[in-house]
């Protein structure tokens, strides 16, 4: 029999003008379930989650929270005003009992000391706060809108280890589709304001969105018919039967009112990229390229040969230098030594992943046009800004509406308008999937893919590599950057493991020379103290060997038994396996124990 629900919301009803966002929204969370929400951007998928999480109050429909259920919230733009430092923030957030450590262990993984000031972090900074505060407590259940925005491969895939080894039931909103197939196991997909519920993992969840629909258009079309068949009656059928005549008017009537309420599926994006003549055979070539910042070298005698055709990766921790070298392979930084050789006949096209090409004060027509009239031109051919902006998702009445007002899915979705509309033969695609949800990411994909050009992407989107890239230049420590065929599992498969972090410099120091090791992470030389995570190991295997010696002598006492063997053999068995784990556990805790306890010793004396 299934656990009663945690978390039931059930009928939610909420609009916002004349058409409803959600329109009987129902999401049942039990203990233990792994959830994704899934839908388009602006279905409403960060409404529903902020009515669970209590903070939204629904026009209509009931919210249930089993009492004493601990429930917590990752929002995408947190509010850590009012906080000294960015520690308080995330320790505001535990209840009485919880793990105090656990803060600064998430903190120290997620990148941050807790020391920095609220009013200094960048937004990824913020974001990656506002989800260690959200984690620390291990709940009941864990609400997470897009945690995995603003983090680096290493911190998505330490990310997928943590929240695996939680107990807490998730409800997750995401666009990274690894991360969807690894973290979830059940489907919840909010479509025109209703939800439908697949018991299957995301593998499957496309497969099944494309038969509902299919079902949907078939049916529709029987209503068509239906409806001209009663039309045609009504015009050439009607008889001296007063009272089926009247009742068959009253279900006509019916049938039309079903036809104008029905909310079709919202259209697909429809990309096209203006393409500009070929390039010549050679794109880009580096031979023996170095660059550095200060004592520290970002790129070190790389060398690599880019062609027409090419779909090239780039992958590397957060702060390896990725889009420097990807500034070296176009030309638009120069190499401290090497040489950087560019192909003929290039017609360059930049996605910027900070959106900074966007001017906030330009409404979204002035955008596309770039204030020159109504027309957008579009491989030679002229189209009218509001067919233009049709095919990428935005409504006629937002043509005047501001760039600033617009969300970071819109923003993207106008980056791509812009850039698509462009003539080239070279596309640079700097974290071109960030914001964008499930369908714009599959045509993005299919375009990239019918480009007869040369692409270059920056991505952390581990399937979105796979599904594009040709070859992969992935960071491999101290400026080093080596070229691997194939997709980001290709590239996995050659080298052994995925991108690894990148090892931090002391607050204010210098880099570090060397490829950081897969542990520790900072040489026991280069610390001046133990990690907050191994002191808190430290500090807790005492009381673990205290109970696990209890355990082992309370299992050897059992098997003292002489006649246990005899008497009960399934409980000897029982008894007898159990001593084993406990006393092999003892012994690696007392290991570890001893290991910290002389990495302790060296760091102090």
């Amino acid at each position: 029999m299934a656990a009663p629900p945690i978390l039931l919301l059930q009928d939610i009803r909420l609009g916002f003008g004349t058409t409803p966002l959600l329109a009987g929204a129902t999401l049942s969370v039990s203990p233990g379930e792994r959830l994704a929400l899934i839908g388009r951007n602006g279905s409403g998928k960060s409404t529903l989650m902020k009515i669970a999480a209590g903070l939204v109050q629904a026009d209509g429909g009931t919210r249930f929270v089993q009492p004493g259920a601990t429930l917590r919230y990752l929002e995408q733009e947190p509010d850590l005003g009012g906080f000294a430092n960015v520690l308080a923030y995330v320790e505001a957030g535990l209840a009485p009992g919880d793990d105090p450590y656990r803060a600064r262990y998430l903190l120290e993984q997620l990148g941050l000391s807790g020391e920095e000031a609220p009013a200094t972090l960048s937004g990824g900074e913020a974001r990656r706060a506002a989800l260690a505060r959200a984690m620390a407590p291990t709940p009941d259940i864990l609400l997470l809108d897009e945690p995995t925005n603003h983090l680096d491969l290493p911190a998505i895939e330490w990310l997928e280890q943590e929240i695996g080894a939680m107990r807490s039931a998730l409800v997750l909103i995401s666009h990274d589709r690894r991360f969807l197939e690894t973290m979830t196991r059940e489907m919840v997909w909010l479509d025109r304001g209703t939800t439908r519920r697949l018991a299957r993992g995301f593998a499957h969840f496309e497969e099944w969105r494309d038969t509902v629909l299919e079902q949907e258009e078939q049916e529709a079309h029987k209503l068509d018919r239906q409806i001209a068949r009663e039309e045609d009656w009504m015009r050439y059928g009607v008889t001296a039967r007063r009272k089926r005549n009247v009742r068959r008017v009253a279900e006509l009537a019916g049938l039309r009112q079903q036809r104008r309420e029905r909310r079709a599926a919202q259209g697909g994006v429809r990309m096209a990229v203006a393409e500009g003549e070929g390039s010549g055979t050679l794109v880009a070539a580096a031979d023996n390229v170095s660059k550095s910042y200060g004592d520290r070298t970002v790129v070190r005698d790389f060398s690599t040969r880019i062609l027409r055709g090419d779909r090239v990766g780039i992958v590397g921790p957060n702060g390896a230098g990725k889009t420097t070298l990807l500034s070296m392979l176009t030309g638009t930084l120069p190499p401290d030594s090497g040489e950087i050789r560019l192909g003929t006949g290039l017609a360059m096209v930049t996605l910027d992943q900070r959106r900074e090409a966007l001017d906030p004060n330009t409404t979204l027509s002035e955008a596309l046009t770039g204030r020159r009239g109504d027309q957008v031109w579009v491989n030679g051919q002229p189209r009218h800004v509001i067919g233009y902006m049709k095919d990428f998702l935005f409504l006629p009445e937002q043509a005047r509406t501001p760039v600033s007002a617009l969300s970071g899915g819109e923003r993207g979705r106008l980056l791509l308008a812009r850039a698509f509309a462009t003539p080239s033969n070279l596309l640079v695609l700097d974290e071109p999937t960030n914001d964008l949800d499930l369908e714009t990411l599959d045509l993005l994909q299919e375009q990239i893919a019918d480009y007869s050009g040369t692409v270059i992407v920056v991505s952390h989107d581990r399937d979105f590599l796979d599904r594009v890239a040709t070859n992969v230049i992935a960071w491999e420590g101290d400026g080093r950057w080596q070229d691997y065929a194939g997709g980001y599992s290709d590239m996995v498969a050659q080298r052994g493991h995925g991108v690894r972090a990148r090892a931090e410099p002391a607050r204010g120091g210098a880099a570090p020379s060397a490829a950081p090791k897969p542990a520790p992470a900072v040489p026991p030389a280069a610390r001046k103290k133990l990690s907050f995570k191994d002191q808190h190991e430290l500090e807790t295997l005492p009381a673990r060997m205290r109970k696990l010696e209890a355990e082992a002598a309370k299992l050897k006492e059992i098997l003292a038994d002489a006649d246990l063997y005899s008497r009960d053999r399934a409980r000897f068995d029982k008894a007898t396996e159990l001593l084993g784990k406990t006393e092999t556990a003892l012994a690696e805790a007392e290991e570890r124990w001893l290991e910290l306890e002389m990495l302790r010793e060296e760091l102090e004396g």
